[in-house]
């Protein structure tokens, strides 16, 4: 079998190495996105009718959103000042070695626990902001030793316990303001 070099194949190449192109958005879309991300519970009628569209047209829209990637799942947002167990933390964690392989393992162990609601790698003295939803203190501590204490690779971590959760938000900008 012949080989054939890279060079004459640019387009076999080129697509395997650029990313995508993100999804082309209009102005309707981006109403419709902030619309959805705000109360997907609305019917397709009331979206159609705050963008101006058809239940039909808006059906294809988010048909689009979901084909791309776009709209990645639709969940129900609980309140948690009405289930008075829940306790809501937010744990600084710094790891002892810095690697690829260190960093996706305790990325790992965060993503396999229930309690783990979102996961930042951030900049700073800290390498990561986690924040957790437990079923009260003892629920917490539990969570926390098999997270950071039991974890081969954490140095150190703090906890913030939240008093009292003034705006938990959800919603992403899809655009920058004034555009």
């Amino acid at each position: 079998m012949a080989l054939v070099p890279i060079e004459s194949l640019p387009a076999s190449a080129q697509n395997c190495c650029v990313p995508k192109s993100p999804l082309a958005l209009d102005d309707i879309d981006h109403e419709l996105l902030d619309l959805l991300q705000r109360d997907s519970g609305r019917t397709l009628r009331e979206l159609g009718d705050l963008v101006s569209l058809s239940p039909s047209a808006v059906q294809r829209r988010i048909d689009r959103y979901r084909k791309h990637g776009l709209l990645a799942r639709q969940v129900a947002l609980l309140d948690p000042t009405r289930l008075p167990t829940v306790l809501l933390a937010v744990c600084l964690v710094t790891l002892e070695r810095e690697s690829s392989r260190h960093h996706h393992a305790f990325r790992k162990r965060l993503l396999a626990a229930s309690e783990v609601q979102q996961i930042y790698d951030v900049s700073g003295d800290w390498d990561y902001v986690v924040i957790l939803a437990c079923s009260g203190m003892a629920h917490h501590t539990e969570v926390a030793d098999r997270l950071f204490n039991e974890a081969p690779n954490v140095r150190r971590y703090t906890t913030l316990f939240v008093l009292d959760p003034i705006l938990t938000g959800t919603v992403i900008p899809t655009r920058a303001p004034n555009t």
